[in-house]
């Protein structure tokens, strides 16, 4: 007899899943793996709602696996752990980003850049070791090898928190790596949502003078008064585009819509670097003259290795680092991804899996 989600293992678990490509999520019973030795298992407590999630659930990037349960911003307490796990113990909070395995031995996992190896498993709709699909944070519990769980910082909100296992080592970690996190630098931020609002608070932290760019005017207000950027460009207003022109060392941009790299570039100093950290469905035109001529670099960036997310993590509650959210119910899910889509949230939903999912 074939194996179902519900029998393929031995642990019960109960989440949310989309079964097909219109994305909808509703209550599914599934299984985890018993607790292997390296093995942390904790009780969901909250998960955040990436953009990641409202492509994965409708297979826009093609490699979604039906029956999907999402979530890689995921938060909870530690239930149980396997005999040989050295850092963790019942009681203790802890988090799970993006990744939940990768080959341990190649080049980049031996420089700490799980994130880059070949064979990383995403933390939902990948296949694992055991051949059997993960399943993310939509769900009551979860199951990790100890290496890709982060210890929760003392004191440091889970809720408000768990956007960060996400949108913060997104943002966090080109900063760091591009060297655009040295006081008094000029650091651009595209689009003001999940990532953006994030990203903005790392770059103020490290004491860079930051740049709000965005198509809409109405977010002025709120990127200088509220999350403390120093200045706000209209993307469409040639004028304000153009007195701004060659003033940034760098652009980190978060926008996951087709849009324009021309105007962008143009704000780059020479040298300057525009990083790419939002992931459109079709490919952006690259014009190539502006790049030579300023001796500019696009680059991409994705997520970070263990040992920066808890670095980051580290970092967010020492200065008090926390991303905006509105909580849900998990009940809301699918309203909520409608909001998502329209950009209708200021600026993470995160999901209350503890008060919200009921096993039944």
């Amino acid at each position: 007899m074939a194996k179902t989600p519900e029998t393929e293992h031995p642990v019960k678990a109960c989440g949310y899943a989309a079964r097909d490509t219109s994305g909808t999520l509703s209550p599914f019973k599934f299984s985890r793996r018993e607790t292997g030795e390296k093995d942390v298992q904790f009780k969901v407590l909250y998960c955040g709602v990436c953009h990641s999630d409202l492509h994965m659930v409708k297979n826009e990037w093609g490699f979604t696996q039906y029956p999907i349960v999402p979530g890689h911003e995921i938060v909870g307490v530690v239930t149980g752990v396997g005999s040989k796990v050295e850092k963790f113990k019942v009681g203790d909070k802890v988090g799970v980003g993006c990744l939940v395995g990768s080959c341990r031995q190649c080049d980049q996992c031996s420089n700490d850049l799980e994130n880059y190896c070949a064979k990383q498993i995403l933390t939902y709709s990948a296949p694992y070791l055991d051949g059997s699909i993960t399943y993310g944070g939509y769900s009551d519990i979860m199951v990790a090898d100890e290496h890709f769980v982060v210890s929760w910082p003392e004191n440091f909100p889970l809720d408000k928190g768990a956007p960060l296992l996400c949108a913060g080592i997104t943002t966090y970690s080109p900063l760091k790596y591009f060297g655009l996190d040295k006081p008094g630098m000029k650091v651009g931020i595209v689009g003001l949502g999940g990532l953006g609002h994030v990203g903005v608070k790392f770059a103020k932290a490290f004491g860079t003078h930051v740049t709000v760019i965005s198509t809409s005017l109405s977010k002025k207000k709120e990127a200088i008064e509220k999350l403390g950027a120093d200045d706000f460009l209209v993307s469409k207003d040639p004028e304000q585009m153009q007195a701004a022109a060659g003033t940034l060392d760098g652009i980190i941009d978060t926008v996951s819509a087709t849009h324009p790299l021309p105007p962008l570039i143009s704000l780059l100093k020479p040298h300057g670097k525009l990083i790419l950290v939002g992931a459109p469905e079709k490919p952006l035109e690259l014009p190539v003259f502006p790049l030579i001529v300023g001796r500019k670099i696009i680059a991409g960036s994705g997520i970070g290795g263990m040992k920066e997310t808890q670095e980051m993590l580290d970092f967010a509650a020492e200065h008090n680092i926390l991303p905006d959210v509105e909580i849900i119910p998990i009940d809301y899910i699918n309203t909520a991804m409608e909001r998502l889509l329209k950009s209708d949230v200021k600026y993470r939903f995160v999901i209350d899996v503890g008060k919200s999912l009921k096993s039944e």
